[in-house]
């Protein structure tokens, strides 16, 4: 995470527009520690302020979420576990029926915001430099830039990484994480953090399940090992294997959101 992984360093671009790297809620090094604190101790304090001063920032985007009945998911997974082209289909598939939003980031070009739009998504492209995930200050600007009309969907494609983008929070109402069929069974048992906080696992590309070693079952038995509430959905985003499954889960879930906003808000 911050002041450990050297994503610190710099700042991010949001669709070309450079923030400088306060934005992206970095303390000011020594200021909190003694003179009897250990090295330690010291990155303990600052991952911990880092990390309060994030979750407050997540909390305002929920509220502001909420107040529009947006659902916000959080869309997380190594590289090249097929995040842009399951999002690429579900906007194909679910264009037509619900509105739908995306915050891309990567640490640098917009292939991934130009798919996309192509497919009939609203985009805000996030450049996080030598960043390696997303922080609820990005996505606070790119909510705003988007105004993500009431009822919609909203995914948050995160910076592809299965480590730091565990530890913060974007104001998401919902964390899905891929892990898909060529990078092996093992990925939820040696990155537990990850996992541990999933609301869904997709397993993607299992239309190479014919061709590579993977264990589906040993796979989904890692992942109720960490989140014992999680769901696991096994989908291909080529063949549309599983995806019924994926889009239902996300129509209960946005039904849910809209539900709670109009409970909340009487017309």
């Amino acid at each position: 995470m911050c002041g450990t992984c050297g994503c610190a360093d710099g700042g991010y671009r949001l669709d070309g527009h450079h923030h400088s790297g306060h934005d992206h809620v970095h303390p000011p090094g020594g200021g909190h520690v003694g003179p009897d604190d250990q090295p330690g101790d010291r990155t303990v304090l600052i991952q911990e302020k880092v990390l309060a001063r994030n979750d407050a920032l997540a909390q305002r985007n929920r509220e502001w979420l909420a107040e529009r009945g947006v659902l916000a998911v959080n869309l997380m997974s190594s590289p090249g576990a097929g995040k842009t082209t399951l999002l690429e289909r579900t906007a194909r598939d679910l264009g037509g029926e619900v509105a739908i939003s995306v915050i891309e980031g990567d640490q640098e070009t917009a292939l991934d915001a130009g798919r996309i739009r192509a497919a009939g998504c609203a985009v805000v492209q996030i450049n996080t430099g030598t960043g390696c995930h997303l922080d609820a200050a990005m996505v606070s600007g790119a909510l705003r830039a988007l105004d993500p009309p009431a009822g919609s969907l909203l995914v948050i494609e995160n910076v592809g990484n299965l480590v730091c983008p565990a530890l913060f929070d974007l104001g998401e109402a919902a964390r899905v994480v891929l892990a898909s069929v060529p990078e092996g069974a093992d990925k939820p048992v040696k990155y537990p953090a990850m996992f541990r906080r999933a609301d869904l696992v997709l397993v993607t590309k299992t239309d190479l399940l014919p061709y590579v070693p993977f264990d589906v079952a040993g796979c989904e038995a890692a992942v109720r090992q960490a989140s014992p509430g999680a769901q696991v959905l096994p989908v291909s985003a080529t063949a549309g294997a599983g995806l019924p499954d994926w889009y239902g889960w996300l129509l209960e879930r946005l039904g849910a959101e809209t539900g709670r906003r109009a409970t909340a808000d009487p017309v």
